[in-house]
């Protein structure tokens, strides 16, 4: 059975129960008792290569003892045993001689909930589960990316995903274009289901881990932070599919909750690349935690301040940002300031409209920046979309390969990009003509001369971006009232 058939068959068995309210709940059922396999099936490999390995479960929770067997628990039995025993315990675990993988497991369970309430039921989805792969058997292990990569499209159709599902064609141009090193820092500040940190990974894996020892070091290169208890979930057994043993690093907290001061130097990172949520708006009270020059309750700009102070001098940077970012006015204006002047913008990228469809129709860009130099010029890419395409959608998503004539105009920084040359996608603009905008990016590209269309489809496209360009425009303006309102207080 295919693990698309595989997890629908799961599904179809837990809306039978009663307990199970909608898509999202379901996942969060699902992925729990995934990684609890996942784990147990890692653990078996770790016993054949230490001599001393201890499990930090008690015997009667590990998967293999509770789970593994057809002719197992079940029933009510066995719905006693997860929400009396299995649950409270693990998320009371202790860390017995410090063991890491005790502090993962318990940060997992923290917000976990078995959800279903009939025991036959549960049994059915652990069976299925048990006998559907085995991550031990070379053969299969990679079918576990495709698993994810399931359950990613399944939260999508959720409508949870626009928060923290960025396309892959994306995170993977990205992270190509920081091009992390072995032995650096590299950290996703809101990494959501861990998909640029797993880019990351492989990215430096393929490269450069030649070695035990290599591997060692990137084992505890990676960080990642996520404020929702789901996704951090996934992220954390999304690093254990990609040979993170520990994924101690992957925290469960709200990056935007510490004081920007208490940020020391131990924790700069070398690399970062993100996808900070936008639109959002924090909770009262967090924006006090940065400079008053810089506070605002949207989220993506206090992740941009706070990137820009995690980053070591030379540190490189990718993350995505709505095109409101680029043109909005105020504390925009001097988060925009700030950025241009204590770091090197050198590159924004222009998506075209759909990259995020259905669950946004705001246009986004990719911005690139190195702290330590300030900017003397931006350059600009738009991207097109594929020979024969009008709009991205589920069917037709994004792909890597439209990123290759991006990659090769990229150049080096180390020469300060004079290999690129402006073309009828890519243009600079000074940052003397820059500052003579108020620091608007939002810039057209000027090889572009208006044109007369008339295809349908392209004109409801570009209904659709503008009235998610008012849409944003109108909750700017609503933020810059209430904030000047609230001074006036």
């Amino acid at each position: 059975m295919s693990i698309s058939s595989t997890i629908k068959s799961i599904q179809d068995i837990m809306r039978k129960d009663v307990g199970v309210d909608g898509d999202a709940q379901r996942l969060s059922q699902l992925v729990w008792m995934l990684f609890l396999k996942i784990f147990d099936d890692r653990e078996s490999e770790w016993e054949l290569l230490q001599d001393d390995y201890q499990s930090p479960l008690p015997e009667a929770y590990r998967w293999r003892n509770w789970a593994a067997h057809d002719e197992g628990l079940t029933g009510d039995a066995l719905k006693y045993f997860l929400d009396n025993e299995l649950f409270p315990a693990l998320q009371q675990l202790e860390a017995k001689g410090g063991d890491q993988r005790a502090y993962v497991i318990r940060s997992v369970f923290e917000d976990a909930y078995n959800y279903m309430k009939s025991g036959q039921l549960i049994r059915q989805v652990i069976n299925k589960i048990q006998d559907g792969v085995d991550f031990n058997k070379a053969s299969e292990r990679h079918l576990f990316g495709d698993m994810y990569e399931q359950l990613l499209r399944d939260l999508q159709a959720a409508g949870n995903a626009g928060e923290f599902y960025t396309p892959r064609a994306v995170t993977e141009f990205m992270v190509q274009q920081v091009n992390p090193q072995l032995a650096e820092k590299v950290m996703d500040p809101a990494c959501g289901t861990g998909g640029f940190l797993s880019c990351a990974i492989e990215h430096i894996r393929r490269q450069q881990v030649k070695t035990v020892d290599d591997e060692a070091v990137l084992q505890n290169s990676i960080f990642g932070i996520e404020k929702k208890p789901m996704p951090h979930l996934l992220c954390t057994t999304n690093m254990i599919l990609h040979g993170i043993d520990v994924p101690s690093n992957i925290r469960h907290d709200n990056t935007l909750a510490k004081p920007l001061i208490s940020w020391g130097p131990k924790e700069r990172v070398d690399v970062i690349v993100t996808n900070p949520p936008f639109g959002g708006m924090e909770e009262d009270g967090i924006e006090t935690n940065f400079p008053a020059t810089f506070r605002t309750r949207e989220t993506a700009d206090l992740f941009l301040v706070l990137i820009m102070h995690l980053l070591k001098t030379g540190g490189r940077a990718a993350l995505v940002l709505p095109d409101g970012f680029l043109f909005g006015e105020g504390i925009k204006t001097r988060i925009k300031e700030k950025l241009l002047e204590d770091c090197n913008l050198h590159t924004i990228v222009r998506l075209p409209n759909g990259v995020f469809a259905p669950y946004t129709g705001i246009k986004t860009n990719l911005l690139f920046f190195t702290k330590g130099t300030p900017t003397q010029q931006v350059w600009f890419y738009e991207h097109p979309y594929p020979a024969g395409v009008k709009s991205y959608n589920k069917t037709k998503p994004m792909k890597i390969e439209e990123f290759v004539p991006e990659a090769e105009w990229w150049g080096h920084e180390a020469d300060n990009f004079n290999s690129r040359e402006e073309n009828q996608y890519a243009w600079k603009m000074s940052i003397e003509d820059i500052k003579a905008r108020n620091y608007n990016l939002d810039c057209k590209n000027p090889h572009v001369g208006e044109q007369e269309i008339h295809d349908p489809e392209v004109l409801l496209a570009q209904y659709q971006t503008m009235q998610a360009d008012i849409a944003d425009l109108r909750c700017q303006l609503k933020k810059i009232l209430a904030e000047a309102l609230e001074r006036q207080a």
